[in-house]
């Protein structure tokens, strides 16, 4: 692992809070009333894991464009779903914005918007070889990807 900016992983904060900033201003109708409900062990893991995988792909340089081999694979495949990503949230916006919206899945991956950026950063780990952004995605991923989960559930029922 090596100290240093990573400006890869500046885009891909950047393709990450973008979307979330426009959502703050279009959340699906009735979203404050599942909030409430929300596990506080899964809202703890994720937050920690939010700060931790923000500060980790900004402070290594392992992230950043290198010569071809076979970990490119992992960057490429990253790169893929943040732009699936992108597409979830382009969809999210030109639809009625409800909670079932929300919490749908793309292409057969579950919960969209939680899934497809933490698998992303988990694929960035792999692509950096770095153990400390992998621990700190998975932390992001058992809360983040809980909890959208739990909020399926509820609209389900």
């Amino acid at each position: 692992m090596h100290f240093g900016f990573s400006y890869v992983g500046l885009i891909y904060l950047v393709m990450l809070m973008l979307p979330n900033l426009l959502w703050t201003k279009n959340q699906p109708k009735d979203y404050e009333k599942y909030v409430v409900n929300e596990n506080r062990i899964l809202l703890a893991m994720e937050r920690t894991g939010e700060v931790l995988v923000s500060a980790l792909a900004l402070i290594f340089s392992d992230f950043n464009l290198r010569p071809w081999s076979v970990w490119s694979v992992f960057l490429v495949l990253s790169f893929a779903l943040m732009l699936l990503y992108e597409i979830f949230w382009i969809r999210y916006f030109r639809s009625p914005r409800t909670m079932k919206d929300f919490y749908s899945g793309i292409l057969g991956i579950p919960v969209a918007g939680a899934t497809l950026p933490v698998l992303a950063f988990l694929l960035l780990a792999l692509y950096g070889r770095n153990i400390l952004l992998g621990a700190a995605v998975v932390i992001l991923g058992i809360g983040h990807i809980g909890i959208h989960l739990m909020h399926r559930k509820e609209i389900e029922d």
